[in-house]
């Protein structure tokens, strides 16, 4: 993933008045236009339609029922615009809410975060890029307990290739994942076309094809 250079229009949707004025000074620090900030689902379907936004971030839990308002929102929009970049910050681990969003739109351009994530201020942005670039960014904590409720199919894969679709699933290129576990990108793509035949997935060249497969098979 990167940092991208453009400015990206953001519509921000968190009911804690705290942590939306914090992610709005962050996004200002990295260039980015925060366009509204809103604090209930309500409002969040209004500001997108009014500003047209390149991304949306927005929580699970909003008002009034503090359940899962802001997911239905976004994924509402998605349905209305499937190539709506959305970026979804969640407290916990929520299976259902993730396998929900992911399936959401046309596929791409969407994360799902735990917003512990947003503290790794770098992390944070570059997922926020991925995602408005049509790419899919989901926690690593979200991605292995997909990966436990799977454990039968996926007994298939050894150690390292389970680490390898991990980061798959995060939205890494080869290359990152070549860094991150210090091998060639040779090695990754051996490791990577393992994975899809042990899992009866299709090749794919493009990076954010091979993701969305991972993830349909993780999330099935």
């Amino acid at each position: 993933m990167r940092v991208d250079d453009r400015t990206l229009r953001v519509v921000l949707a968190e009911d804690s008045v705290l942590l939306r004025d914090g992610l709005t000074s962050l996004l200002a620090r990295f260039g980015h236009e925060v366009v509204a900030s809103v604090g209930d689902a309500e409002a969040l379907v209004a500001a997108v339609a009014e500003h047209a936004p390149d991304v949306v971030v927005t929580d699970v839990r909003m008002p009034p029922g503090f359940q899962d308002e802001g997911l239905r929102a976004a994924v509402g929009l998605r349905g209305r615009r499937p190539g709506l970049p959305v970026l979804v910050l969640s407290q916990y681990v929520q299976r259902s809410y993730a396998a929900e969003l992911l399936d959401s739109g046309d596929g791409t351009g969407v994360g799902y975060l735990l917003k512990d994530r947003v503290g790794q201020v770098e992390e944070f942005v570059e997922a926020l890029a991925e995602v408005a670039d049509g790419g899919t960014v989901v926690d690593p904590e979200v991605v292995r307990q997909l990966l436990r409720r799977r454990r039968d199919p996926l007994a298939r894969l050894s150690p390292r290739e389970r680490e390898v679709l991990a980061l798959i699933a995060e939205g890494r290129s080869n290359g990152a994942i070549a860094r991150r576990l210090v091998v060639s990108e040779a090695a990754v793509g051996k490791h990577i076309g393992s994975i899809l035949a042990k899992l009866d997935l299709p090749p794919a060249d493009d990076t954010h094809r091979r993701v969305l497969a991972v993830l349909a098979f993780l999330r099935a």
